[in-house]
């Protein structure tokens, strides 16, 4: 059996439907609640069956209630727990033959079979006219992936954003950085657009020869801290956590564990991030997304500001 990584989405005996959010998932799935069945919910499964979507909050909530065993950071769900996983690479035909917009920019990406899949709504059957879709690109694969993007979007074949989409991605995300400094960033990353009116990302997810190194655990807390750094290796940058190796007297990484920071800055770029410092063994790292919305958290590249 392959092993359960991030942006699979794993079931429990109840039908709950889970996103898979970690790369350590030896003994216990760390995931996070998303759908469950429910008599009047508004999602509707191939089968017929009704599902109610949970947001980030009602969702810990609901596991706090009624599942305690499963609750942590994220929800732990022991292996013998799980009654099915779905895969995004192993499902995308099945998605792209539902889902015309999925299979024009399954077309467009014109990637090798295995290194992308289609993850959340769709992967689980439940999208509706005003789902996103999340496509999932398998390491090296989303780089060459991020390029055809792109180039799709200045050759005119992928919508680009508009004023009003960033400014909706903005209001969604609450990050604590200024509209501008967010736009910024953002559009050198060529990681979202639309097709056909269809909002999409594009999410990195490691191959599976390189799950072993993914950053795993919780480290001992020893305060917050802001700092100015120079990226020294930025490959692991759209990953989740994103990783950031810096040159910095006391920190060695800087990891990002929101979205919202995720390729946020380049090699040889300097940054300023704020966070909370963690000792991982001999090393201090600076973790950005302590909390869902990261109050108080940030990275930006002072050197694409000052551009």
């Amino acid at each position: 059996m392959l092993p359960v990584r991030l942006r699979d989405f794993i079931e429990d005996p109840d039908g709950w439907l889970y996103a898979v959010s970690t790369y350590d998932n030896t003994e216990k799935i760390g995931c996070v609640l998303r759908y469950v069945p429910e008599e009047n919910g508004e999602r509707v499964s191939p089968a017929g069956r009704r599902y109610r979507k949970y947001d980030f909050e009602e969702a810990y909530a609901k596991i706090a209630r009624e599942k305690p065993a499963y609750a942590g950071l994220v929800q732990r769900i022991p292996r013998g727990d799980v009654r099915r996983v779905l895969k995004p690479d192993e499902e995308i035909e099945r998605i792209a033959v539902a889902s015309p917009r999925v299979k024009k920019l399954l077309d467009l990406l014109s990637l090798p079979r295995g290194t992308v899949g289609c993850t959340g709504s769709l992967l689980c059957g439940l999208a509706n006219e005003s789902s996103d879709i999340d496509m999932v690109v398998y390491g090296r694969h989303w780089f060459g992936a991020q390029d055809l993007v792109k180039k799709g979007i200045q050759s005119g074949k992928i919508e680009g954003m508009s004023p009003a989409l960033w400014r909706k991605v903005y209001d969604k995300r609450k990050p604590e950085i200024s509209y501008d400094a967010f736009v910024i960033h953002e559009q050198r990353k060529w990681n979202r657009g639309q097709i056909d009116g269809t909002y999409f990302d594009i999410l990195y997810t490691r191959s599976y020869d390189t799950l072993a190194g993914a950053p795993s655990g919780k480290g001992e807390v020893l305060g917050r801290t802001t700092i100015e750094a120079t990226v020294t290796d930025a490959s692991l940058a759209f990953d989740n956590p994103a990783v950031y190796l810096v040159d910095h007297d006391e920190i060695t990484k800087v990891l990002s564990f929101t979205h919202t920071y995720s390729g946020q800055a380049l090699r040889g770029e300097i940054i300023e991030a704020c966070g909370v410092v963690e000792q991982h063994g001999p090393e201090r790292w600076l973790i950005v997304g302590t909390t869902r919305e990261a109050r108080g958290e940030y990275i930006i590249s002072k050197t694409l500001i000052e551009q």
